[in-house]
Parts: structure tokens; C-alpha cells; sequence
């Protein structure tokens, strides 16, 4: 997943070849999002990620600089997975895919208030967010 190798020059190519596919985007979602951290919180997600797809994944995210692996501090068979500050600029762009799927698809209430809230002041919404996860 690491890209040395660019398809194109387009930036937006560029970037999906880093974190553009389902399951990159779903690890950065609960990162940002559901305070997961470790290996099995990301196998609990909902989505139901096969074990040899994560383990792949969180390499790449790693070796891209959007995560950076720790090892856990109660455990030596575990270790924590946090974002980087390039993995936290990805925020705006995730708030911003929510609001759009909010705008076309069914959502949760829990979630619909939270996107209405980010949709009021998304500047405020992005800066709360970043600096709870930065202070991680």
C-alpha cells in the first residue's frame, strides 16, 4: 500500500492510493471518531474487517505517516495505533463525507446530532476534535 509509485500526478489519485480505499478510511473513521486504538477494537467495528485486510492496512497507513504504531502500555502482545498529525489533517475531509452522506442517506439520530452540530461551525467542530486528539 505504500506509494512510491504514482498512477498520475492528479492529487486526488495520489491521495486514494494512501488512504482511499473502504477499509483505510473505516480504520481513520475510528480513530477520529470511536476512540478505537488497538488491534481488536478495530476488529469489533461493525463492518466486520478480516483479520489479514486490517493487518495490511494498518501497515500502510503506518508506512504513509498516517498512523504511527506504539507499543501498548499494560500489554507487550498489544500495541496502540494513533494518527499522526498528517492522519489528523484528514478530519475535514471525513466531516465532510458525512455531510454529504447525511444529506442522501439514512442516519442514526445519535449521528444525524452530530453532524448538525459540526454543520453549524465546522471550523470549531474540526478544532475541538483535532485538539482532544492531539492531547492523546
Amino acid at each position: 500500500m505504500k506509494t512510491n509509485k504514482k498512477r498520475s500526478d492528479c492529487p486526488l489519485s495520489c491521495s486514494l492510493d494512501v488512504f482511499g480505499d473502504k477499509w483505510s478510511l473505516l480504520i481513520i473513521r475510528d480513530l477520529l471518531f470511536a476512540n478505537k486504538c488497538t488491534y481488536n477494537d478495530f476488529l469489533k467495528s461493525e463492518e466486520g474487517i478480516a483479520t489479514n485486510i486490517l493487518a495490511t492496512r494498518l501497515k500502510g497507513l503506518e508506512e504513509n505517516g498516517i498512523i504511527k504504531k506504539t507499543a501498548h502500555p499494560d500489554s507487550k502482545a498489544k500495541n496502540l495505533y494513533r494518527l499522526t498529525p498528517k492522519g489528523i489533517d484528514l478530519l475535514p475531509i471525513v466531516m465532510e463525507v458525512y455531510i454529504w452522506s447525511e444529506k442522501y442517506y439514512e442516519m442514526p439520530t445519535d449521528l444525524k446530532a452530530t453532524i448538525k452540530e459540526a454543520k453549524k461551525d465546522k471550523d470549531k467542530f474540526v478544532k475541538q476534535i483535532t485538539k482532544a486528539l492531539k492531547s492523546k
